[in-house]
């Protein structure tokens, strides 16, 4: 069987062909995906890294590089329309609810420039489910338009990695909408998989997943998608809810009128600051002096430590016999500890 004839899909019932806003100019790249496994084979996660990797050699820039997916997937394919009341969203979200209000004015006024990606949904004829472009599903559904669509016979390894690749490229997914894309991932595929569909290495898997296990998800949902803010933030986020107290906290800010009111990654933000303790005021010297008034040192106390300062200018013999002393001191201090440790041990 051709590759032609491989990705040829029967046109559904009642859809309706239309062509495509930007013609092909070549058909002989190889499809991102490859071809759907023949009927008993096992689909091989390596084979799945490979067709997947292949697509992505040229060296463009990343938004170019999305749309050429996109064309690539459409190649040599009819593009039809569907009513959007019969497509379903992946089984694996990717992004958390945000606005498309700027995507609707720009579909009503230029119109759907490029197809969404389906497949026949496996578990109800008659429907789809996307691949990619849920939110261009969105926003020609509150359009009330039929969606231009691409129908592929899609294996759930493909979808994802096909769902994860388009978004990587974009770039518009932030760090915590992607780290919650892979931990879903990683509830049904390998970790293989999941590295080819967000195209990320071992040891960035490794963090994201970190990230979504420390912070509860109910935390990560009243903050948002958090645009802008990256691993090391949310890492450090993580390091500030490690108590009980901390969460309970967390929730009590997010919940109120003003976290409320902030955009996502303000609220980010000020919930950091407000999980912070409050530095600690180092405390004003406090002056030794001998029985006649004379400076001996300056003393200052904080929290975590005590310093002493003797000015050599004034005493510099003083200061020396200080540091020389400090060893034979430590000594004496721990020769009194011991001593009171026996007698409270009654030895």
């Amino acid at each position: 069987m051709s590759r032609k004839d491989i990705l040829r899909t029967p046109q559904p019932t009642g859809a309706v062909a239309v062509a495509a806003d930007r013609p092909v100019k070549s058909r002989s790249i190889l499809p991102l995906l490859g071809s759907p496994p023949a009927e008993g084979a096992t689909a091989a996660s390596s084979r799945l890294t490979s067709q997947v990797g292949g697509a992505f050699a040229e060296g463009k820039a990343r938004f170019e590089r999305a749309e050429e997916i996109e064309k690539r997937l459409a190649e040599g394919q009819t593009i039809i329309e569907l009513d959007s009341g019969t497509i379903d969203p992946s089984f694996v979200q990717d992004r958390m609810p945000g606005e498309i209000d700027g995507l609707v004015e720009a579909i009503r006024e230029q119109g759907q420039q490029i197809p969404i990606l389906v497949r026949p949904h496996p578990e109800a004829p008659g429907r789809y489910q996307v691949a990619f472009g849920h939110r261009r599903l969105r926003a020609v559904a509150k359009l009330n338009r039929p969606v231009k669509a691409v129908v592929r016979e899609l294996t759930d390894e493909q979808l994802v990695i096909a769902q994860g690749q388009e978004n990587n490229e974009r770039k518009d997914l932030t760090f915590i909408e992607k780290a919650r894309f892979a931990s879903r991932l990683t509830e049904q595929f390998s970790r293989d998989v999941v590295m080819a569909a967000l195209s990320v290495y071992k040891s960035d898997l490794s963090n994201m997943l970190s990230v979504v296990t420390r912070i509860p998800t109910e935390i990560v949902d009243a903050i948002g998608s958090a645009p802008g803010i990256g691993l090391k933030s949310w890492v450090a986020l993580a390091e500030l809810l490690t108590r009980d107290s901390d969460l309970e906290q967390a929730s009590t800010f997010l919940r109120s009128p003003e976290a409320k009111a902030l955009p996502s990654p303000d609220r980010f933000k000020s919930l950091v600051a407000s999980l912070k303790p409050a530095p600690t005021k180092r405390g004003l010297p406090d002056l030794l002096t001998t029985a006649t008034g004379l400076r001996l040192a300056q003393v200052t106390k904080s929290k975590t430590k005590l310093d002493l300062s003797i000015d050599r200018r004034e005493m510099p013999e003083f200061a020396a016999f200080v540091l020389e002393r400090l060893p034979a001191l430590f000594e004496e201090h721990r020769s009194r500890n011991s001593a009171q440790d026996h007698l409270n041990n009654g030895d």
